[in-house]
């Protein structure tokens, strides 16, 4: 079977635009039960200031109360030098580095251009280099809210000056859930020379519905890695009308009805998003959790005489 590899995001993008705060524990228990599933990445919080994200405040103790399956990568967003401090301290297995190409959507997210959020990038990679993995995300690569499409050359400018800083890895964010099928298959073309499949990471939105038809577009186009989250859960804090990540139990769905190899337990996963109403307060918009999986059939029903 041809592989494609889910990576884990519902803890940090999913939990991070909840009202209502998932109390340490069961952040702690869920993603216990994701690793068990067999996800080989897991971004399992955010090391940001507690007023920005009042919903991750508990990243340094998630991060120590959970059980580390070998194989699977523990990963915390970080902003800038403190928040990679912090990480560290807390025994992060990787950090992920987040600019926006969009010089208004980083400046409403982060307070800066992205010229000096990738400059303050440096600082962070002179500090963590050889103890920690790094991972860069351009976010609004295939749009934002206020700018709307941005240039493809600027796009890859920002992935050519990620990787000068020598990062392990670079995600293509589509962060409020903008992009089509044939504009990520241009825009992947383009940046997987220069990345390589097996360090290009895709993160769609399901804003207008484009979600799982934009992975497919990416996997045609050569990408084979993806962030999801469980339930469909996730928005940017800072975006108008930004809707959920697409969702992890779907994706591994589809895909497992696609011939495509997860290495994931999707009954698993079913069963704990059926289970993130009592986390969260709200159904999310993930479908196979509500449906069932193709295969699951039902009882005929009683049937006339011919």
């Amino acid at each position: 079977m041809s592989r494609i590899v889910i990576q884990e995001v519902a803890t940090r993008d999913g939990f991070q635009i909840e009202p209502a705060f998932v109390p340490t524990a069961e952040k702690i228990r869920l993603i216990d039960a994701l690793s068990q599933a067999g996800f080989s990445r897991i971004e399992v919080s955010s090391f940001v200031s507690p007023k920005a994200v009042p919903a991750l405040a508990d990243a340094a103790e998630v991060f120590s109360g959970i059980a580390r399956r070998p194989g699977t990568t523990y990963v915390a967003l970080v902003p800038n030098p403190k928040g990679a401090e912090r990480a560290l301290a807390a025994r992060a297995d990787e950090i992920n580095l987040v600019a926006s190409v969009s010089e208004t959507h980083n400046r409403a997210n982060m307070g800066m251009t992205p010229e000096a959020s990738i400059q303050g990038f440096a600082a962070i990679m002179a500090s963590v280099r050889g103890q920690v993995s790094v991972n860069a995300t351009a976010a609004t690569a295939f749009g934002c809210p206020f700018e709307g499409v941005q240039p493809e050359d600027e796009v890859l400018a920002q992935v050519e000056r990620y990787l000068a800083l020598g990062v392990d890895g670079v995600t293509l964010a589509d962060t409020t859930g903008m992009a089509n099928p044939r504009q990520v298959a241009r825009l992947v073309a383009r940046v997987l020379p220069l990345v390589g499949a097996e360090r290009l990471t895709l993160h769609f939105h399901n804003t207008r519905g484009c979600g799982l038809a934009n992975v497919l577009a990416a996997y045609d186009a050569g990408a084979r890695r993806f962030d999801a989250a469980l339930g469909g859960l996730g928005g940017c804090p800072f975006a108008p009308g930004a809707t959920g990540n697409i969702c992890t139990e779907d994706l591994a769905s589809m895909a497992e009805e696609m011939g495509l190899s997860t290495g994931l337990d999707l009954d698993a996963l079913i069963a704990l998003s059926r289970d993130l109403p009592r986390l969260v307060g709200h159904d999310g918009p993930g479908q196979v959790a509500k449906a069932g999986r193709p295969r699951d059939l039902h009882p005929a029903p009683p049937l006339k005489a011919a």
